[in-house]
């Protein structure tokens, strides 16, 4: 009996330990497949990081070190003009008057309409200006070092320079001689190719802001690699089918512009927000204030004009929002349910972003309308998209837009509602130095090109590779 006992025992023990040892391995299985979608995803994280150590979190952007006067010492230089000859600005003005503008490191961005609608270059700016410490909310982070750069930006306010320049002596504008914005120009171009930065890369990995479709407009060839954040592609060279050897008319030659590379930005507005709670009645069917007359694809609302200025609910204003037509665009925008959007001298305006301030609905009538942040941001669930020759039948506008119920209508005010804070650039500050919006335009803007980091990576390595001598052309991108 002892003996059985004592083998009784052991068999106990054995097979408590065999029992324990299947136990510790299903659980470290459990544990393993659990934690094995994180494990691949921090590895395939890793394996996506560059030498920089860039993430998703962030963007490492280098700085140029380019002079004051190719930035805001071109602010110093147009607070020291008595006024702009093209379009008053009681703003400007005012700012004059009073020296506002005087001795100040960072001075304001211009309130001039014609002027204001461009000032991207100013916000970007001056959020990677701003202190480290008060840039928690950046999705930029500002690196002093250039090798840690994912990206290298130019802070030359292009816009205000051809602005400024069309202000002073527009004949001289397609000149080099007597140009200053040219001098300015060929001054960058010349900083930049002295850099390693830009021997290292060709420039490919290089951001210029030019929201003015003509800024840089002289050296456009020379900049073509870079990362170009422009408002549309309407101010750039075109050419037709045959020679760019694309399938389709008006291509956009890969040469110069491409959604690839390329980040459309949104226009400044010039409107205030207008709240989903502010919102009243609106009484008229259809706004537009502008110019009547335009050119190239902007012959279309010449014919818009004549087909809807007699229609009932249908107002059609002419002019710009200086001081005046500020408050008609405001009032016209926040009684009516819809604003027309059709395409100008380019395919879009600052227009459509007041429209989405004011929560009238966009109705774009533009066949080569490109658009910011899509990808982000779904436009039909706020906008009405029309085609040409659709839009150009007799009434035939008028009695879509009527066919659009009032639910459908209150679904694109609340949609339009939720991507208002995402087309502002404003930070609140005065001279652009400051936190800066987590959800406004800077962020997004910043977030499209970190999605361009493969792209152009790739297309710096592989022009290292190639044989002295050796030059590719280029490729058009049609789409």
């Amino acid at each position: 009996m002892p003996p059985k006992n004592n083998a009784s025992s052991s068999f106990s023990i054995s097979m408590l330990l065999r029992a324990f040892v299947i136990l510790s391995i299903l659980s470290l299985t459990l544990f393993f497949f659990t934690s094995l979608n994180h494990s691949d995803s921090f590895v395939s994280s890793l394996s996506q990081m560059n030498a920089h150590q860039s993430t998703a979190g962030f963007i490492n952007v280098y700085v140029t070190d380019l002079p004051r006067s190719l930035n805001y010492g071109l602010l110093d230089k147009y607070w020291a003009f008595d006024a702009d000859s093209r379009l008053g600005s009681d703003a400007d003005r005012d700012i004059r008057s009073n020296n506002l503008a005087q001795g100040r490191k960072f001075p304001p961005y211009p309130e001039n309409p014609l002027i204001k609608q461009y000032s991207a270059e100013y916000w970007i700016t001056g959020d990677l200006m701003t202190p480290r410490e008060q840039r928690t909310r950046s999705f930029a982070r500002r690196v002093f070092d250039v090798k840690e750069a994912d990206v290298i930006f130019v802070p030359f306010f292009a816009t205000l320079s051809a602005e400024m320049q069309l202000g002073m002596a527009k004949g001289q504008f397609r000149k080099k001689v007597g140009n200053e914005d040219y001098q300015r120009q060929k001054e960058v171009i010349e900083f930049l190719k002295n850099t390693e930065a830009w021997k290292r890369s060709g420039g490919r990995d290089h951001v210029f802001v030019l929201t003015d479709p003509v800024a840089m407009w002289h050296v456009k060839d020379e900049i073509a690699p870079a990362i170009l954040l422009v408002v549309d592609f309407g101010g750039w060279y075109r050419l037709d089918s045959k020679s760019s050897n694309c399938s389709l008319p008006d291509a956009v030659p890969h040469t110069q512009v491409s959604l690839i590379k390329d980040v459309i930005v949104p226009y400044t507005h010039l409107l205030p927000r207008l709240h989903l709670s502010e919102n009243q009645e609106r009484h008229n069917l259809l706004y537009f204030k502008g110019a009547k007359q335009r050119h190239r694809g902007g012959l279309v609302r010449e014919k818009l004009w004549d087909l809807l200025v007699d229609e009932p609910g249908v107002i059609m204003e002419e002019g710009f929002p200086n001081a005046t037509g500020k408050e008609q665009s405001i009032r016209g925008m926040r009684t009516t349910e819809f604003c027309l959007h059709p395409a100008g001298d380019t395919p879009t305006s600052c227009r459509l972003f007041d429209a989405i301030q004011s929560l009238c609905i966009p109705v774009i009538v533009s066949d080569n309308i490109e658009l910011p942040f899509e990808g982000m941001v779904d436009y039909s669930e706020f906008s009405v998209f029309v085609v040409v020759n659709e839009a150009l039948r007799p009434s035939w506008l008028v009695d879509h837009l009527k066919k659009f119920s009032r639910e459908q209508k209150e679904s694109f005010r609340r949609n339009m509602a939720r991507v208002q804070p995402i087309f502002d650039y404003d930070n609140g500050h005065p001279d652009g130095i400051g936190p800066i919006p987590l959800d406004g335009a800077v962020n997004h803007i910043w977030r499209k090109v970190h999605q361009k980091l493969p792209i152009f990576r790739e297309a710096i390595v592989r022009e290292r590779r190639k044989p002295p001598g050796v030059s590719v052309p280029r490729r058009c991108h049609c789409t």
